[in-house]
């Protein structure tokens, strides 16, 4: 039944595990609104018919007599207050709060910039590179220590790391958790990708988590759901979901921070 309805309503591809759930809700939504349309739609008749002119000649300006119009007010906010506190506050803090082992997922950090995304990815130590503002360049946008060549001896962890600028496409396998840190370099930017039912806002100064996992490998476009300048247009980038092996040739063909051309990403 489910499935019908979401030919029905034009539901795009489905590509996450919690994006069912994310269906799920905007179906349930669906329902609910259409019980409402319904409802308001029978009274809206009911009223024309029972206030037509020839059974009420004459205006009535004292109104409704009773307080039943109060009470039903006060019933549907007791129940939006039920379903918002007791239903809705405490699954999406399950969800949300609830993130997988990072040894057992996939880690990236994505930031976005004006007019563009970069990704990080850690390299087989697991662990992310070091940072120094100081470093910050055209060259070098995240102050990366280990990318700096006078510098990379006092970071040796972060040599091996993955830094993609400029390649517009983000890679994951398959089947396997993603956690991904985002941020922005300026102003704000929104990561949103459909078929993953994930969308969330890059706000520059903060590290915002997100973890999902794809289910079907394909490429996917990356778009930047929030107004950020003249070429918001152009933040258009590919998320691969890939086999565990293509990932793994994938990210191999990337460049290493620490190497000497790192800068180049051909």
């Amino acid at each position: 039944m489910n499935e019908f309805f979401s030919k029905i309503i034009g539901m795009p591809l489905l590509a996450s595990k919690h994006g069912a759930d994310v269906d799920l809700l905007i179906l349930y939504l669906h329902y609910l609104m259409g019980i409402l349309f319904v409802g308001w739609m029978a009274f809206f008749l009911y009223a024309i018919w029972r206030f037509r002119k020839s059974k009420n000649p004459k205006a009535d300006y004292l109104g409704a007599k009773t307080h039943a119009s109060t009470w039903i007010e006060v019933g549907v906010a007791v129940a939006e207050i039920f379903l918002l506190m007791a239903l809705a506050v405490p699954f999406w803090a399950g969800a949300v709060d609830k993130f997988p082992n990072e040894k057992e997922s996939t880690v990236m950090r994505i930031t976005a910039k004006q007019f563009d995304w970069m990704v990080r990815y850690p390299g087989a130590d697991g662990v992310f590179g070091k940072q120094d503002i100081t470093l910050v360049s055209a060259e070098n946008p995240m102050g990366l220590i280990a990318k700096d060549p006078k510098r990379k001896a006092e970071d040796p962890l972060g040599a091996d790391d993955v830094f993609i600028e400029g390649l517009k496409e983000i890679a994951a396998p398959v089947n396997k958790p993603v956690i991904a840190h985002l941020t922005s370099l300026d102003v704000i930017h929104s990561f949103k990708v459909v078929p993953l039912r994930v969308t969330q806002d890059c706000n520059p100064g903060m590290d915002i988590p997100i973890h999902f996992v794809p289910t079907k490998t394909n490429t996917y476009q990356i778009q930047c759901s929030q107004l950020c300048g003249n070429g918001h247009y152009s933040m258009k980038a590919l998320f691969k979901v890939l086999t565990t092996n293509e990932f793994d040739a994938w990210l191999t063909s990337k460049p290493k921070v620490g190497a000497a051309k790192a800068a180049s990403y051909e």
